[in-house]
């Protein structure tokens, strides 16, 4: 499914209003290089901001070259992860992929940063790994709070979401009707 969103990206990111949209990862293996993957198989460039670890992490090899950054600190990671996205999608993941989650709902909640789209990908997944309703219940994050991230289940959902999320905000990506011509979910395989 990771592949299959990052062609759905792919597919669209020339299209977008006001300049390319393109998937960025942490450029790594398993799940990163998926999206990665799904963007090179339609052609499309992606970004991958690799980081320095003690395990010998390396790029993967689909993120493109040119678009290829390494980090040694993961605060400096983030900060350039925040500068450029347009969405979070979080796929299920470890210490890395939740701090990155609450670090974006941290501060959207706070008004550091304009919000920006957080999506969970697999509900199951994220409701055993965070459970917002009990911070909720305890009173450590407000009702609206919860609004900050939704669930979703599949590649199309996950892109038609963002899609919708600009265009409820009155700041579409994709000019009207290009979503449904260009970006077919069916395009990618």
């Amino acid at each position: 499914m990771s592949r299959q969103f990052g062609a759905l990206v792919g597919l669209c990111g020339d299209k977008a209003i006001g300049g390319r949209i393109m998937v960025m990862t942490g450029g790594g293996p398993g799940i990163m290089e998926a999206v990665n993957r799904g963007a090179c198989d339609v052609g499309a460039p992606s970004i991958g901001l690799n980081i320095d670890l003690p395990h010998e992490q390396y790029p993967n090899p689909y993120v493109t070259p040119d678009l290829c950054f390494s980090f040694r600190y993961f605060a400096m990671r983030k900060l350039h992860f925040l500068l450029r996205a347009r969405a979070l999608v979080a796929f299920p993941g470890g210490y890395g992929t939740i701090d990155e989650v609450f670090e974006v709902l941290t501060l959207s909640q706070t008004r550091k940063i304009s919000p920006v789209p957080v999506i969970l990908v697999g509900e199951e997944y994220w409701r055993r790994a965070f459970d917002p309703d009990f911070l909720m219940a305890e009173g450590t994050i407000e009702p609206e709070d919860r609004d900050l991230f939704w669930y979703a289940e599949t590649a199309e959902e996950v892109w038609r979401d963002i899609l919708l999320w600009y265009e409820l905000k009155g700041e579409p990506l994709l000019p009207p009707g290009s979503a449904d011509e260009i970006c077919r979910p069916d395009a990618t395989g």
